[in-house]
């Protein structure tokens, strides 16, 4: 037992008082909420019982309904929370002379953290009438401790809202690394691919060195390949016109004696090579040089190629890289102008694979003269996030989601203000919507608030739409939704200006 509280006795867990002992009472005048008491009014408290807890003992778990209000006369109470991992995050550390359990009596909710003894602690516990009885009775008790609940809850919503923001980047940072993985396979594949035409390349070169080539035909090698670097695909053909293309000129080049026509015939086809084009340049060459000079050319196309798709990669990843920054780092409480379609894009990207595993289609709408939003507070990715995650979630396979984004003039509140256009507030609006089964009609009075979720456990983030009111309302907006089966949608107001 901790020494600094010898004197206190751990046999007799609770001990009920008509009257509050002497030592009682002194140790109550230490108690911040009951400063305003003096020893006659301490006597309110009469009939709570003093409680007494050994070092690690629970007093209250996480998810349990308390219907007590304490006083913490001696000792310490660590509150911890216990993560979905089971791991346990000290939120902070009650000391002597703290109150606490207003939350749970005036929001009506269970506890959302462990409330547990640092060696031994001795307590006075209110019980619900007890605890109603000393806010009517003490108006400066009850002024007290309305603004320790309030600082509690602020606690608490930062601290869900931080959770909120750590769970959804865990659930994004498994699909990252499945996004990052593609773009890195197709540009080892390619650079692999390079590899061997540059070497082929090589091989070609060494061998045209070896051959005389008359000026003529060295004139047609620098022509077909400025037609080659030149060269646009064709995008207005169809599959099958490709096809036909294709196994029309692997016929022509076999008629030649190309070699390994079936491999060549592909690649130049597809930058728009045809017997056109070649019939004139084969009267200049041998069958076995012509053959070599369009596997040189072939190996240049299939280079580019490949060049092209390696940069495409990179870009990739990029944009991924930069959506995730963007997701990350968005506010941090500096001023700045926000660009609310490219911060919902960044979103949609981050959300990629989620969308792909479901072949989910999404129609965007972004409205290209959208008003930046001028702002210096944090979480606006917040809000796509959740709505976004769970317009995929309530989505069939091969749904259908919406996501779009417009700008009002919101109506002027006066004449003067009529008079002047440019002073008129503008409105950013965002739309998200989707064709699930839609939510429940008894579920949707409770759909914001942040202790509610229709989700099984273990799926989504939990607070989604609790945290989304949240922002939306520190940001000035309003939230407002519909849904029935097949059509749920959201739409955020956001006023443009600093706030």
């Amino acid at each position: 037992m901790n020494t600094a509280h010898n004197n206190i006795q751990t046999s007799e867990p609770l001990t009920p008082s008509l009257s509050l002992k002497p030592e009682t009472l002194a140790l109550l005048r230490n108690v911040p909420v009951l400063e305003s008491l003096d020893n006659e009014k301490l006597h309110c408290l009469d009939g709570a019982d003093e409680r007494y807890l050994k070092h690690e003992e629970i007093l209250i778990a996480q998810g349990e309904t308390a219907r007590h209000f304490w006083i913490l006369l001696e000792g310490s109470i660590r509150i911890y929370y216990t993560n979905p991992d089971g791991i346990d995050q000290t939120l902070y550390l009650l000391e002597q002379g703290a109150s606490f359990g207003e939350v749970p009596l005036l929001a009506n909710v269970s506890s959302a953290a462990n409330l547990q003894a640092q060696g031994a602690c001795h307590l006075l516990q209110l019980s619900e009438d007890q605890f109603w009885n000393l806010l009517t009775l003490c108006p400066d008790v009850r002024k007290a401790i309305l603004g320790n609940m309030a600082q509690r809850l602020a606690k608490v919503q930062d601290l869900n809202f931080r959770q909120e923001k750590m769970a959804s980047l865990g659930i994004m940072a498994a699909g990252l690394m499945h996004e990052l993985n593609n773009p890195g396979a197709a540009a080892r594949r390619a650079s692999s691919q390079l590899r061997e035409n540059i070497l082929r390349m090589h091989q070609l070169t060494a061998k045209f060195a070896r051959t005389s080539l008359t000026e003529q035909q060295k004139q047609w090698m620098f022509e077909l390949q400025d037609y080659a670097l030149a060269a646009r695909p064709a995008s207005t053909l169809t599959s099958l016109e490709e096809a036909d293309a294709e196994e029309a000129l692997t016929h022509w080049m076999e008629s030649a004696g190309i070699k390994d026509s079936w491999k060549l015939a592909p690649r130049l086809a597809s930058i728009g090579f045809d017997q056109q084009v070649l019939d004139c340049a084969k009267c200049a060459f041998e069958a076995p040089v012509f053959s070599d000079a369009l596997s040189w050319l072939e190996a240049l196309v299939s280079s580019m190629q490949l060049v092209g798709t390696i940069e495409e990669s990179i870009g990739r990843v990029t944009e991924l890289v930069e959506a995730v920054k963007s997701y990350a780092y968005e506010g941090k409480g500096k001023m700045q102008s926000v660009d609310v379609n490219n911060s919902i894009h960044a979103t949609l990207v981050v959300l990629g694979h989620k969308l792909r595993e479901k072949q989910i289609t999404v129609d965007k709408h972004f409205a290209p003269e959208l008003p930046l939003l001028q702002t210096g507070r944090q979480g606006l990715n917040q809000i796509w996030t959740n709505l976004i995650d769970n317009a995929i979630d309530a989505a069939p396979q091969h749904g259908h989601i919406s996501v779009k984004t417009w700008s009002e003039t919101r109506e002027p509140h006066s004449p003067d203000t009529q008079k002047d256009e440019e002073k008129s507030p503008v409105d950013l609006c965002i739309l998200v919507s989707d064709n699930g089964c839609g939510i429940p009609l008894e579920s949707q009075p409770l759909i914001f608030d942040p202790f509610y979720t229709t989700k099984p456990v273990g799926i989504g983030t939990g607070l989604g739409l609790g945290i989304v009111y949240r922002v939306v309302e520190q940001y000035g907006g309003v939230i407002h939704f519909s849904s029935t089966p097949g059509a749920t949608e959201f739409i955020v107001r956001l006023p443009s200006g600093h706030l």
